[in-house]
């Protein structure tokens, strides 16, 4: 199938780095289960897919009550599909706050090859103990910055320096709320090439304003080596860059991903059908989490919170998104409905009593 695509003569490779199992788990509830784990790993692995990220949505350690409690445990994901992986390596995250020192430990000895560890935009020193950590257990560590809209590429660029220092063999930017346009990606993945030298970085794009896959590529061609996809764009919100689709768009414009692109394609279509109840959609919500900058994954509480309390869901995002709220603030989605509730108990639909 490659040979039919008119390709120019070939760039830097470009390492695509596959959340379909982690982040896609927000669509979900965390609900997955073992069996379709294997399906997808095995398939992705069959596709010479780099890395397969796995766990909760929000990464190790978690699940609970706030973030929402998965299926399964972090040691069955990653049993699950350590045992389907043959040439690809195995993923994981984990954010500060929710996962310890100790779930990075057990992580490595379930198998784990590549742990990211991830920081709001402007706290890259909460990274520095388990980055490490990680630096003593002989892993791949990468970093990368949360909600990345939220300061310049000047402070993007400084706190991605530090992320290095502090002993990161990769780092990048994660566009959590679906928010950039290329335009944005270049000035920032610029300055941050530019600040790490010849640490590989590292683009995560999310698709509420359809922007995914035009994002990633100007996030490679600014001089990001890490690109990060899911299958059927299966993620939080709108969703996340659409795997395959980025894949061919690479290949197209001469950037080699050494992934077999029918396989891919193959992968994909197990994802559809065994993964998720649709693939994503960019809906009205989905747009407007974008415009306002917050968290793709708030959609679901949001809408729920705003139908319970009969407020416009629309004008919750846009309030979120002023008071800068982050993933781990979630209380925040119930104080904003219960001061719209206040202000105009009347303002939209749902449960007027």
């Amino acid at each position: 199938m490659t040979q039919l695509l008119d390709r120019p003569p070939a760039a830097p490779r470009v390492v695509l780095h596959d959340p379909t199992l982690r982040d896609g788990h927000h669509a979900v509830r965390h609900q997955l289960d073992a069996a379709q784990l294997r399906a997808y790993a095995r398939a992705a692995d069959q596709a010479g897919v780099p890395v397969v990220e796995v766990g909760h949505g929000n990464g190790l350690g978690a699940s609970s009550l706030q973030l929402g409690q998965a299926r399964l445990s972090d040691d069955e994901m990653l049993t699950a599909v350590r045992e389907e992986l043959r040439t690809s390596r195995m993923g994981v995250f984990m954010a500060p706050g929710w996962g310890t020192s100790e779930d990075l430990r057990n992580a490595v000895k379930r198998g784990a090859d590549v742990v990211r560890i991830a920081a709001h935009c402007s706290q890259a020193d909460v990274a520095e103990r388990h980055l490490g950590v990680l630096g003593d257990l002989g892993v791949e560590a990468q970093a990368v910055l949360l909600m990345s809209h939220m300061v310049s590429p000047e402070q993007l660029a400084e706190q991605s320096a530090l992320l290095a220092a502090y002993g990161a063999r990769a780092v990048g930017i994660m566009d959590s709320a679906g928010h950039y346009l290329p335009a944005d990606v270049t000035l920032r993945i610029t300055a941050v090439v530019d600040a790490v030298g010849e640490v590989p970085v590292i683009f995560h794009g999310h698709n509420n304003l359809g922007m995914a896959v035009a994002n990633s590529v100007a996030a490679v061609e600014a001089g990001a080596r890490i690109i990060d996809g899911c299958a059927r764009g299966f993620g939080a919100g709108a969703g996340n860059t659409q795997l395959e689709v980025l894949a061919a768009v690479l290949e197209r414009t001469g950037h080699p991903t050494g992934i077999d692109l029918p396989s891919l394609l193959n992968a994909a279509d197990i994802a559809q059908a065994q993964l998720m109840p649709a693939p994503p959609t960019i809906d009205s919500i989905s747009v407007v989490s974008g415009l306002a900058g917050v968290f793709s994954g708030f959609k679901l509480p949001v809408l729920q919170a705003a139908e319970r309390a009969g407020v416009d869901p629309i004008e919750v995002f846009f309030e979120l998104g002023r008071r800068q709220v982050i993933a781990g603030q979630e209380d925040q989605i119930q104080a904003v409905v219960r001061d719209l509730r206040k202000a105009t108990p009347r303002a939209w639909g749902g449960d007027q009593r």
